[in-house]
């Protein structure tokens, strides 16, 4: 089988290109086996070196918004208002308690996502805008 640890990124596309022939193997046979074991590699060198953050609440909430073809007004629907879904969305605004559980049971985004701590803009006068109660 002759499979050997992935260490650097020349080791890494080596395996690349090894599954990319062996793409097509066919189960219960050496070449899937082997197949197999690189996909984990790849995927453990991958997690290690090129992890993937979470989004952070407004732009998880803006990319569903965007895959659901969602406006803010649907938004306000949802969480108090459509002057509330402006201000969440251009963070003027932080997210309730009562808008993540909203957000998460209407539109699935989880709620380890929607509780992150997230920046929010300074008003006009200079203050930062605290959660209302929704």
């Amino acid at each position: 089988m002759n499979i050997k640890p992935i260490k650097n990124q020349k080791n890494h596309l080596e395996a690349l290109a090894e599954i990319e022939k062996l793409w097509d193997a066919k189960k219960n046979t050496p070449e899937y086996d082997k197949l197999d074991v690189l996909i984990t590699l790849v995927d453990a060198y991958e997690t290690k070196n090129y992890p993937i953050e979470d989004p952070d609440p407004i732009e998880a909430l803006k990319s569903v918004m965007d895959d659901m073809n969602m406006k803010s007004v649907d938004l306000g629907n949802l969480i108090g208002g459509r002057s509330r879904a402006t201000e969440i969305l251009n963070r003027k605004r932080k997210l309730t308690l009562e808008m993540i559980r909203k957000i998460n049971q209407n539109l699935g985004i989880p709620t380890d996502i929607l509780v992150k701590e997230y920046k929010v803009k300074a008003t006009k006068t200079g203050r930062k805008r605290t959660p209302s109660v929704a």
